[in-house]
Formats: C-alpha cells, structure tokens, sequence
C-alpha cells in the first residue's frame, strides 16, 4: 500500500513552472473530499491568484483556520471581501518578487501547495493545544476524595465537528491525557462494505504487533457510533455507516514537525482507505479477467477433433482423428 501526497501536484507543478517563466494561466481542478481549485491570472501574467472551496470553511473558521492562514501565508492571503467569489479563500503570489535562492523558492512552492491541507489543521492544532491546557490544569488526585477524583478524570474539552463532506465528518475531542479522533465513512455499494470491513479491522489488528507498539490505538465500529459520539443527534445507525476511532497521545504531537506529520496523516485517511478498496477491487477485476482468459485456453484445447471419413481401394471406408 502506498500513502497519498498531503500537498497537491498541480499545483506544485504549475507553480514550479510559473516561477521559471510567467505566462497566463486559468486551471480550474478538484482534489480530494472535493476541494475546488482556481490558479488565474486575472490582472497580469506576474500575479497569480490561488482561490480554494473547501465545503467545511464555515466549521474550520470556528476553530481558528483563517488566523492560522495568516500567520502561514503572511503577506499572499487577500482579506476576505477580496476573496475571488464562489471561493472561501485566495492567495495572490507576485511572481516578481520571489525569493531569490533555490531552495527558498522550492520552499514556497511547497508551502501553497499545502493550502488545504494547512486550513485542515487548525482544528487538530486547537485540539492538541487544548489537550495540553488540560494535562497542565490536571491536578494529581493523590489523597482527593472519590468523587474529585471521577471528577477529574472525566476532563474532556470541546467536541470539534468538521464536515468535509456531504453525509460524513470529523470528530475532535481532546482530554487531559489523550486527542480522540472519530472518522464517519459511508459504504454506498456492497463490496465496498465487505473490503472496508478487512481493511479498517487490519487496522485494529496490525497494532498488536510489537513494531507498532506506539502508534495511535485504533477502533472499528459499524452500525452503532462510538461512546464519545452517540449523544450527537443525527447520527446514522446501519449497515452502510461506520465508525473509525483514533486515540493519539501526547507522543504523537511532542514537537512541531511530528504534529505536522500527524495531521498530514490523519486528515487523508478516508481518501487512503476508499482509494485502496478501489486498487483491490480494480486488482481483483483485473486477476478475473486473467483467468477467464487462462480457462478459455483450455476449453480451446480441450475441443476434440473432427473425425474424416475415407476410403480404401477396396471401397471400404475408415475414420482418422
């Protein structure tokens, strides 16, 4: 299995283009959990505009996405009444004021070209950031009473809801100990139920394994929500539906860069688990298709042959084969 790209392509092959030689440009494309994209040239061949949609702007807002915008593309993000209409946010690069070395500009390049998956972070960043408020407010319960005790271990903060797309969404809930992740997927055709069953139950297995002893605990749910979600209303209960859990401790988010490669995990997974169900099916189709060709050779040459009917001298007649 293979991990998908946290940064978009396109856009990190028009930019790399676009800064060894301004030219116009319209590109219009739609990237994962259908994130809408616009690079343009509307002014000048030198300003390049960079517009995205992404269907859960108004819940990334509440949780900090346009301020961390800002502090990440200080000096390219226009305000919000200059945002190209039918878009949620734009960047205008000037392609005459570009670093001036290599590696600053290859930097640059790869900072846009992370645009969604930056804005998705800001509710995982808030919820590792809550998390640690809660451990620092955590009192240690030695000689409290009972009750302060079941008191502070029910330390939760605010439950995140992120709905990325149009009949699923993303669960954030930090405590004192722990950032709990819940993914809602939908399986709209049935062998897609049968290999999301395999593949999110390997995902619960694989963790027993010595060499993935510190990776984040994983739990699997079909019909019913897990506990930290049932209270929501609105929830789908069925055969269609599940539920995938991730639980990350403080471990997983210790410094900058191992938080940063989290997030980048964590928020592709849905598109890695139904991009790999399609890959097996696809591999699937692909294996059946080579044994009925193999089955067809072999009933070709299992066909018997014509017997001929001949005739001696004499006149009498015999068959060959």
């Amino acid at each position: 299995m293979i991990l998908l790209e946290s940064h978009s392509v396109i856009i990190n092959d028009v930019l790399t283009d676009r800064f060894e030689k301004a030219s116009r440009a319209d590109i219009q494309f739609v990237d994962y959990d259908n994130v809408r994209f616009h690079l343009s040239t509307p002014e000048s061949k030198t300003k390049l505009l960079l517009s995205m949609g992404i269907q859960c702007w108004p819940d990334l807002v509440k949780y900090g996405a346009r301020e961390h915008l800002q502090n990440e593309y200080q000096g390219y993000l226009l305000p919000q009444d200059q945002t190209e209409p039918e878009y949620d946010v734009s960047l205008v690069i000037d392609l005459e004021q570009l670093p001036e070395g290599n590696e600053d500009r290859l930097a640059l390049i790869s900072k846009l070209a992370h645009l969604k998956s930056t804005a998705m972070s800001s509710p995982f960043l808030s919820a590792f950031a809550e998390e640690s408020t809660l451990q620092a407010n955590y009192k240690d319960a030695g000689g409290a009473q009972q009750k302060d005790i079941a008191e502070q271990s029910e330390t939760k903060g605010e439950l995140k809801i992120v709905r990325y797309r149009e009949e699923e969404a993303i669960y954030i809930q930090a405590s004192n100990d722990r950032v709990t992740v819940v993914f809602s997927t939908v399986f709209k055709e049935e062998t897609d139920k049968v290999f999301g069953r395999v593949f999110l139950q390997e995902f619960v297995d694989a963790r027993k394994l010595n060499a993935l002893q510190n990776a984040p605990q994983v739990r699997y749910s079909n019909r019913e929500p897990p506990l930290e979600i049932r209270h929501l209303p609105g929830l789908h209960n069925g055969e269609d539906w599940g539920y995938v859990t991730f639980v990350f401790s403080p471990r997983h988010f210790a410094n900058p860069a191992q938080t940063q490669q989290t997030i980048d995990r964590i928020q592709l997974f849905r598109d890695y688990l139904h991009y790999h169900i399609k890959c097996s099916k696809a591999y699937m189709h692909s294996r059946m298709r080579y044994r009925v060709a193999e089955f067809l050779k072999i009933l070709n040459r299992a066909k018997p042959e014509v017997a001929a009917e001949r005739r001696t001298a004499t006149g009498r007649t015999f068959r060959t084969r």
